[in-house]
């Protein structure tokens, strides 16, 4: 079969990849630099097409609810936006993961906080990578660093979010939400039926009555002892996860003395630091995680006993800095070097921190 190559913005590429993923519904609210994952798939009219929704709510705090809705009838659902947008879905977010429903999670960065700027910006990674709403809950957190990604992370956030009954949550910037690339889309899934929904979710509110009574999905429990167990439960869950889902890119590390780890746009950054440092004869490498949750701490645990140092390079105050600390556990120094506000820094200042910071 010959390949759809595209060539198309990342927020493009996720709307296209969620219509060809065979998705039920979406439900958002417009803002920069998201807007065009709203504005393509209206213009590309899915409902007539697969029967896909796709529904402008009136509110972030109205789209999150009602993926909620839509997830606990089993449904392949999503939501889209930017920072100060997901901060308002925070509390709806919780009672997703509280209630073990999967659904797509998808935020492109901008700075803040506040309003702050559109431009864009990595400074949500503890509000989702953390779990930005109230409770003990984890969110499978993938971060694309091209188009390509933008569009293959849509189905694998979806299948792991259906794997374990678990949100999943796509987080990139602004850059890479708006940059464009050559883009090679995937095939044409169906959509489930009632039926398969049933067969496949049996936990879903769209089955049918068991014992003569509705399904009924809760987040609500007045018994400590037993919300204590659903918590356990789903810390049980979370260690499986962390098992088993790790996702990173090791990039020139083979002979490396010295790592930069990056995600997202800064990791593109950082290859063009490492082709700068390794011509003045310095060997550095870069370590990408994929996954910021589950976060690969045994790889960066594995080089910290080879390396002499450590860069983390984010466009933020330093978030990711320090899962990357907690798992080096002292082993090696770790720096952090960060642009603020929407600032992106450029391959040569980074090379410049990383000389000032850790040689």
């Amino acid at each position: 079969m010959k390949e759809n190559v595209q060539l198309m913005k990342g927020n493009e590429a996720i709307a296209h990849a969620a219509i060809l993923y065979g998705v039920d519904g979406y439900f958002g609210y417009p803002i920069t630099p998201q807007s065009e994952i709203l504005e393509t798939l209206m213009d590309l009219h899915p409902w007539d097409t697969t029967g896909m929704i796709v529904l402008q709510a009136e509110s972030e705090i109205a789209a999150i609810n009602m993926v909620y809705g839509g997830a606990g009838c089993g449904k392949r659902v999503m939501t889209s936006s930017s920072s100060p947008g997901m901060s308002l879905k925070q509390e709806g977010i919780s009672y997703i993961a509280g209630g073990e429903l999967p659904c797509l999670l998808i935020n492109i960065m901008r700075g803040g906080p506040g309003l702050g700027t559109i431009q864009p910006s990595q400074s949500d990674y503890f509000q989702t990578v953390k779990g930005g709403g109230h409770g003990d809950y984890k969110l499978i957190t993938l971060a694309p660093a091209s188009v390509q990604e933008m569009a293959d992370f849509v189905a694998l956030g979806f299948d792991l979010a259906f794997k374990y009954r678990t949100p999943a949550a796509l987080l990139a910037d602004g850059i890479i939400g708006q940059m464009m690339e050559k883009v090679v889309l995937p095939s044409q899934q169906k959509r489930l039926t009632n039926e398969e929904i049933e067969a496949q979710t049996p936990w879903a509110t769209l089955g049918k009555p068991v014992g003569g009574k509705p399904r009924v999905l809760t987040t609500l429990e007045l018994e400590a002892s037993i919300m204590e167990d659903h918590n356990l439960h789903l810390q049980a869950k979370y260690r499986a996860i962390e098992a088993a889902e790790v996702r990173y890119e090791e990039i020139e590390c083979e002979d490396a003395e010295y790592l930069l780890v990056a995600f997202g746009s800064c990791a593109r950054i950082c290859q063009k630091t490492l082709e700068l440092a390794r011509a003045e004869g310095i060997k550095v490498g870069l370590i990408r995680p994929i996954t910021l949750w589950p976060f690969p701490s045994k790889i960066l645990s594995q080089y910290a006993d080879k390396v002499k140092g450590m860069l983390t390079v984010e466009m933020n105050a330093g978030q990711m800095v320090e899962d990357v600390r907690l798992s080096v556990n002292g082993k090696v120094k770790v720096e952090h070097y960060g642009r603020l506000g929407g600032i992106v820094p450029t391959p040569d200042e980074v090379l410049v921190a990383f000389k000032e910071k850790v040689l």
